[in-house]
């Protein structure tokens, strides 16, 4: 069976997704089924980078050193597949799961296995970077084809939010819900076990979890979930060869397939794409106070400036 047809069930399971539209040249109506106008925006995203990236280093001078001068613990977000000489810098909640089973698919070769069959968490075939000597890890970030996927920072924080902490998943309740309750919830004693969470409901509200991020005592570095995209993957020491959307999950799914050489001209099945309107965002966002917003918008202005998603102004000017 053809790559692209084995991977169809992968990239369909991820366009569920909530998205947002993009800062670009083009309407998202434009990119079906064009691969010249994909292809100069995937050169856009990359040229814009660069020019970000130039114009911030007196800000952020270890952005001067080059991608070889990396220790191996920056790079323990990167997944290497050496069959097909490919990098991928996974991000939380940016369709990460799925991205990390194509990977597995990679991994596996030939009979090619249904992607959707590969568990991602704690999978002991997941390669990463970080496992290389360094010298090698340094030549692989060199010669393999780089690439990640990002998304627009504050609909990641509401996709981190829904997923993580307005219910209960024990690790992150008992890490971070409990905390964020007792600090900025008026929450003396929240509830301890499942069956008392459950009963309750007592979860920390979403202002809450803005509360926590933007509270400087809230300890550094954040966890991966809501982590400035910028500070995992390090793309301005990093020159990635393709740079995702989650927002044009399709397209660009269809054009880096082409560029690894698997999609061999097989256009992938039509998705539906949930577009996020500002209307979502501004009902998660306006109950939040302007100045906290505000807060929200400085702790992760880099994404948004690096990755070519526009200031949410509707947001921030009251």
């Amino acid at each position: 069976m053809a790559v692209c047809a084995r991977l169809q069930p992968l990239f369909l399971g991820c366009v569920g997704f909530s998205s947002v539209i993009m800062l670009a040249l083009y309407h998202l109506d434009m990119l079906q089924g064009n691969t010249e106008i994909i292809h100069q925006l995937q050169e856009q995203r990359k040229q814009h980078l660069r020019e970000m990236c130039e114009s911030v280093k007196e800000e952020f001078p270890e952005w001067k050193r080059s991608a070889e001068a990396m220790s191996n613990g920056e790079l323990h977000h990167i997944l290497v597949n050496d069959n097909h000489g490919v990098l991928y810098c996974y991000i939380p909640k940016v369709a990460c799961s799925n991205w990390k089973r194509f990977m597995l698919f990679l991994e596996h070769g030939e009979p090619y296995r249904d992607p959707m069959s590969f568990g991602v968490h704690g999978n002991p075939l997941i390669k990463f970077l970080k496992g290389n000597p360094i010298e090698m890890s340094k030549a692989k970030l060199k010669h393999y084809t780089k690439f990640l996927f990002v998304r627009d920072p504050f609909v990641r924080l509401i996709s981190a939010y829904r997923n993580k902490l307005q219910k209960y998943v024990p690790s992150f309740y008992e890490s971070y819900g409990q905390l964020i309750l007792k600090r900025f919830g008026n929450q003396s004693n929240p509830a301890e076990t499942k069956d008392k969470t459950l009963a309750s409901r007592v979860f920390p509200s979403f202002h809450n979890f803005i509360q926590f991020l933007i509270d400087p005592n809230t300890r550094k570095p954040f966890n991966e979930h809501w982590s400035p995209m910028y500070q995992l993957c390090h793309p301005c020491l990093i020159k990635y060869d393709f740079i995702g959307h989650q927002e044009t999950l399709s397209e660009d799914a269809e054009h880096l397939l082409r560029i690894l050489k698997l999609g061999n001209g097989i256009k992938l099945s039509p998705a539906y794409q949930n577009v996020t309107t500002k209307d979502y965002l501004l009902a998660w966002y306006k109950p939040v106070p302007l100045e906290d917003r505000k807060k929200l918008y400085q702790l992760y202005e880099m994404d948004f400036k690096l990755f070519g998603y526009p200031k949410p102004v509707e947001l921030l000017d009251g």
